[in-house]
């Protein structure tokens, strides 16, 4: 069981990779949530879920997830990772846009997803807001 949930989300982060919106979705289960905690905000349902990979795609045309350790146990797994990207549109955040800096950033973040027959029932990003904002010059 442990091995395929590994696979199933490397498979979620080439879809976020390749800015497959349709086939984020189906990642996940009819209820399932994506809360990023550096914001903090949880976005549920297809449209909101969808939305995700389009805003970040925008503000970051280059965005990379360089995948690191995985730790897979039962339904849970927790990816340590880098988030890397240079800023080249707006960023849409609930507290408003951010435009272009046309910096970059590769920012340490740790990703918790529990999983349900296979989908994605919750996933948790704990990126490093306060160094996204520093690489970006918003601090």
């Amino acid at each position: 069981m442990s091995p395929d949930n590994e696979k199933i989300i490397r498979n979620a982060y080439q879809l976020a990779e390749d800015r497959d919106v349709a086939g984020w979705i189906a990642a996940f289960t009819d209820d399932g949530t994506f809360t990023d905690e550096s914001i903090p905000r949880t976005y549920r349902g297809a449209e909101e879920l969808g939305k995700t990979v389009e805003v970040y795609a925008k503000a970051f045309p280059d965005m990379h997830r360089e995948l690191g350790r995985f730790y897979v146990t039962g339904d849970v797994v927790i990816v340590q990772l880098s988030l890397q990207g240079t800023h080249l549109g707006p960023l849409e955040l609930p507290s408003g846009t951010v435009p272009p800096t046309g910096k970059r950033m590769d920012a340490p973040c740790c990703d918790v997803f529990e999983l349900t027959d296979g989908k994605i029932k919750r996933f948790d990003c704990y990126a490093e807001g306060s160094v996204v904002a520093a690489q970006l010059g918003l601090t």
